[in-house]
């Protein structure tokens, strides 16, 4: 490791994944869930359109096995009905420290990355725990 990585700590645009699957509120659980498998994305940030990409909720797969065992048809459920509300943000500038930190006090597992207020990627505990535990995983 050099002096300049030992110094420098690691910022989630070093770890986030760019490609990150978004939804509109309006649109059925159903429609959320086979994008995820699409995906393989564990989660979906809501957007408010897809012009400024702006994200307003989270949905997870959680939140889709929570809607299956209560019984509901995900094609009749709406996303706004299930996603959680205005999602903690981060920047690709944001350390992977503080990110982890935000993931802890928050109780969640992603995080979605803005730039300007427009999501451009997202980061979940997997990739935080990756970055911290260092290249030897």
């Amino acid at each position: 490791m050099s002096e300049t990585s030992a110094q420098t700590p690691m910022t989630v645009a070093q770890v986030m994944r760019p490609a990150v699957t978004t939804v509109e509120q309006d649109a059925h659980v159903a429609a959320a869930a086979y994008l995820m498998k699409k995906d393989g994305a564990t989660a979906v940030v809501v957007i408010d359109n897809v012009q400024t990409k702006r994200p307003i909720g989270i949905l997870t797969e959680a939140d889709i096995v929570q809607v299956v065992a209560d019984g509901r048809d995900v094609n009749d459920v709406r996303i706004r009905e299930l996603m959680t509300s205005s999602p903690v943000v981060c920047e690709e500038s944001t350390t992977i420290q503080t990110a982890a930190k935000s993931m802890a006090d928050g109780r969640f597992r992603h995080l979605p990355v803005v730039d300007h207020g427009s999501v451009v990627g997202i980061i979940d505990i997997g990739d935080v725990s990756r970055a911290l535990i260092g290249p030897s995983a």
